[in-house]
């Protein structure tokens, strides 16, 4: 198994186990780009040197790695050097316990606060009873278990959650703080106010459901990725460069709302295989947890007790 990315405690009052974070996302690119002399074809470098020799052009060594620090900018051109076994050395409970200070409903937890997730697994077996049993009280009550960790040089608000009814195991989503996100009455509020016309509505209530689809992953891919691919390719190749087609320009005629839903209708009555017309869906139920649209589970269904026999 791969290098856990945190390894500490969970603490739930006097409940506590020991969990491994591993990161739950990896960069899949296959393009990357150096920057080159245009005039030469030579890959630039850069060098690490002091102001001082940068401003009078003078030519200096490269600064050593060991013999750079961090350093906080007090006051113009003044600067406090810290030394990383200080920083190591910071008196912050969560670097090693995440301490959950409360739980809440998934449908409490807006998906634009989520920033990266991770698996959570028991650190060894001796701490799987504690965590298991923590993870389907999460999963039977639909709720998030928040609390902070410290990494990656800050203490991080983080939701715990279970993975879903098919695993055994936990997810961790470290969350952004509220005054990282702009607000949104700034974007919406000029937003005019439209009448929804009920036939609008269910036209486009019947074409959400005929596009309603599983959500598979698999299904797609970088296509910004896949053209620089083959500008690449062709290029090595000298063949012609691919150019993006011209945009097609829009009609002078505005097309009506309603005509444009029934056209959409139609195209994908066509698109679908024959005698398999999706079936229509009810809009989805304002109880649903909005944290679903992010892959957190639903809480589990409780079986009916079982009626007792004479």
């Amino acid at each position: 198994m791969a290098r856990p990315y945190w390894s500490g405690q969970i603490q739930i009052s006097l409940v506590q186990f020991g969990v491994s974070l591993f990161t739950a996302t990896e960069s899949k690119s296959q393009i990357s780009f150096h920057q080159i002399s245009r005039s030469t074809g030579e890959r630039i470098r850069h060098q690490k040197v002091l102001q001082s020799a940068a401003e009078s052009d003078e030519s200096a060594p490269a600064v050593g790695k060991d013999d750079i620090v961090k350093g906080y900018e007090y006051s113009k051109g003044q600067y406090v050097i810290i030394e990383p076994s200080e920083l190591e050395n910071l008196r912050v409970p969560s670097k090693h316990t995440i301490a959950v200070s409360q739980f809440i409903d998934l449908r409490e937890l807006p998906p634009e606060y989520i920033e990266k997730p991770y698996y959570v697994v028991p650190e060894n077996d001796a701490q799987t009873e504690a965590f298991a049993v923590v993870r389907e009280a999460l999963l039977k009550s639909g709720k998030a278990a928040i609390g902070k960790v410290a990494f990656s040089g800050r203490e991080n608000i983080v939701a715990v959650t279970p993975a879903g009814p098919d695993s055994r195991g936990m997810m961790a989503y470290t969350l952004r703080y509220q005054a990282e996100l702009k607000n949104a009455a700034d974007f919406f509020r000029d937003i005019k106010q439209t009448e929804i016309k009920e036939d609008a509505l269910e036209m486009a209530e019947a074409l959400i459901a005929r596009k309603t689809a599983a959500f598979d992953p698999g299904k797609f891919e970088d296509g910004y990725e896949t053209a620089v691919k083959e500008l690449v390719e062709a290029k090595i190749k000298n063949l012609p460069v691919p150019q993006e087609e011209p945009v097609k320009p829009q009609p002078a005629k505005v097309i009506n709302l309603m005509d444009a839903l029934r056209k959409s209708i139609g195209a994908e009555a066509t698109a679908a295989p024959a005698g398999k017309t999706p079936a229509r869906k009810p809009p989805v139920s304002e109880k649903e947890p909005a944290a679903k649209s992010i892959g957190l589970v639903k809480p589990a269904a409780r079986s009916a007790p079982k009626r007792k026999t004479a």
